[in-house]
């Protein structure tokens, strides 16, 4: 989405900004993750994560960190909404939650994103949260991942850039697929793409956070990336737009980015290259 100039008035050309999309989203984001990193501090061994609490909207067994993660955003939204804008969350373990009515604003939540790497103290997991003007991919104003390992904060404003802890990024198109990140990796479903890209792909790398590793896109620390298994827009939404305004190509599914909508119902193929050529071997790997 081309990013809209305010007047003093708070309205653009054509139409006003809607309040939930003009909120400080990056401020929210940044306490939430004070929170987060607090609680991860306390509960720091397999043992202390190891614990489960029922089934998400997303359709997954939840964990009690994956829980209180969430109980630590939606505290967050419930002060942006206390007298304030209306919008809609979408989280993986809540599913779709209406502020004031749910209004023309659409946040896409999910508050651990590599919940298998938290249980086992693996270091890379990460937050998400996305901001759309309309529930579909192409229409994400504002994105967030924060990786706790390297403690790396990714943002995007749509039509204004991507930045790493505040530093420009832009991708350079790789000559050729020299390290290629892969997510979902279960074997059975990875094996035909690897059979596939043999002889196209040096190396393989599987971070355990599908956010995460499109932001290593849009950091050019890879050159591209495929998912086995369809993913959900809570572990897409934020990272797709750092990834393309960092100027990495990014296809979800097969109709295109306003085609791929926000409900958690919705799967869809994820694969990004830095180039052209490297999106067409990627995409060709699949069986």
């Amino acid at each position: 989405m081309a990013p809209v100039s305010e007047s003093k008035n708070g309205t653009t050309g054509n139409h006003e900004i809607d309040p939930a999309l003009a909120a400080d989203w990056l401020g929210i984001c940044r306490r939430i993750v004070e929170l987060q990193r607090v609680l991860f501090e306390e509960t720091s061994t397999i043992a202390a994560r190891d614990h489960y609490d029922g089934i998400g909207e997303g359709g997954d067994h939840t964990l009690v960190l994956d829980r209180l993660c969430e109980d630590i955003v939606f505290e967050e939204l419930e002060r942006l909404a206390d007298g304030g804008p209306a919008f809609t969350a979408i989280s993986e373990e809540r599913g779709s939650v209406q502020f004031n009515g749910g209004g023309e604003t659409w946040v896409v939540i999910d508050p651990i994103d590599g919940s298998l790497n938290v249980r086992r103290t693996l270091p890379n997991h990460s937050l998400s949260i996305a901001v759309a003007s309309a529930p579909n991919m192409s229409a994400v104003d504002f994105g967030f991942v924060y990786d706790f390992g390297a403690r790396e904060e990714y943002s995007a404003h749509a039509g204004q850039g991507a930045v790493l802890n505040g530093r420009e990024l832009k991708v350079e198109p790789a000559e050729r697929l020299e390290v290629v990140g892969v997510e979902g990796a279960e074997p059975g479903a990875f094996l035909p793409i690897v059979q596939n890209l043999v002889g196209s792909v040096y190396r393989f790398r599987c971070v355990g956070s599908l956010a995460i590793t499109l932001s290593y896109l849009a950091a050019g620390r890879i050159d591209g990336m495929v998912t086995p298994h369809p993913s959900r827009s809570v572990d897409i939404a934020a990272a797709q737009l750092i990834a393309r305004e960092a100027g990495a190509l990014v296809e979800l599914g097969e109709d295109g980015l306003a085609e791929v909508g926000m409900d958690l119902d919705h799967r869809f193929t994820v694969t990004g290259a830095s180039s052209a050529e490297g999106l067409a071997t990627l995409l060709a790997s699949r069986p």
